[in-house]
C-alpha cells in the first residue's frame, strides 16, 4: 500500500511580509519540513526530526532508522507526501492544472518522440501534457536519480485514456505510476516494479486530505 497525505499550501503562508523574498521562501520551506516531520511522527507513532534523515549519494532523503519510504512535493496550491513500508523506491509530483505553461515548447524539449506524437494526435490535450510531465518527475524521483537523465530519453508510455501505466528504461529499470486529480491539481505517484509486468497488480493507494 502507498499512503498519500495532501494539504493546501495556504497552510504555509504565515510568513512575515516585512522579510525579504529569500527569507520568506526559507521560512516557508522550514514550515513544510516541520509539517512533513509531524505527519511522519503521526504515521510512525514516534518523534521524527531533522536528525532522523540521511541522504543517498544522489541526495534523496530517507529515514535512517525506519523501513518507511518517503517522498514529498508541492505546487503553488498543493503539498503532497507519499509513504510506504512495502514499496521502497517511490516518488511523487504535483502540478496545478491552471498553471500557465508554454506547453509546446516544453514538450519539444522534454517529451520522448512517442509521447510528443501521442500528444499531437490528441490535439495537444492539456491534461495529457500534465500527465506526461508529472509521470516523468515522479519516476525520476522514485529512481533516486533526480534530473540526472534527460527527460527526453524517458518514455513514460502515458495512456491516452487510463490514469495508470507502466514503463521501462534501460538505466532506471521498471516503474509503474498512478495519476489523481485533486482540487484542480494533478498528482502522480510512481514506484519501482519487478521485470515482466504481465501479471502486475497495482497496489492500493490511500489518500488522506489534511
Amino acid at each position: 500500500m502507498l499512503r498519500v497525505d495532501i494539504c493546501a499550501m495556504k497552510r504555509f503562508e504565515q510568513v512575515d511580509p516585512q522579510q525579504e523574498l529569500r527569507q520568506q521562501i526559507q521560512q516557508r520551506k522550514q514550515a513544510i519540513y516541520a509539517y512533513r516531520n509531524r505527519l511522519l511522527s503521526e504515521i510512525l507513532g514516534q518523534p521524527i526530526t531533522a536528525l532522523s534523515f540521511a541522504c543517498t549519494c544522489h541526495g534523496k532523503p530517507y529515514l535512517k532508522e525506519h523501513n518507511l519510504a518517503i517522498n514529498h512535493t508541492h505546487s503553488k496550491k498543493i503539498y503532497a507526501l507519499v509513504t510506504s513500508s512495502e514499496q521502497q523506491d517511490i516518488g511523487i509530483d504535483v502540478e496545478d492544472l491552471e498553471r500557465q505553461v508554454k506547453l509546446d515548447a516544453l514538450a519539444q524539449h522534454a517529451f520522448h518522440e512517442e509521447e510528443y506524437q501521442t500528444w499531437k494526435s490528441m490535439d495537444k490535450d492539456r491534461l495529457y501534457w500534465f500527465k506526461v510531465w508529472t509521470a516523468k518527475e515522479a519516476i525520476l524521483k522514485a529512481s533516486g536519480l533526480g534530473i540526472r537523465l534527460s527527460l527526453k530519453d524517458i518514455n513514460t508510455r502515458v495512456h491516452p485514456m487510463y490514469d495508470n501505466s507502466q514503463m521501462q528504461h534501460e538505466s532506471l529499470g521498471y516503474f509503474a505510476y498512478q495519476h489523481f486529480e485533486v482540487a484542480q491539481s494533478l498528482i502522480t505517484v510512481a514506484w519501482r516494479t519487478g521485470q515482466g509486468c504481465g501479471e502486475f497488480i497495482f497496489p492500493r493507494i490511500q489518500i488522506y486530505r489534511n
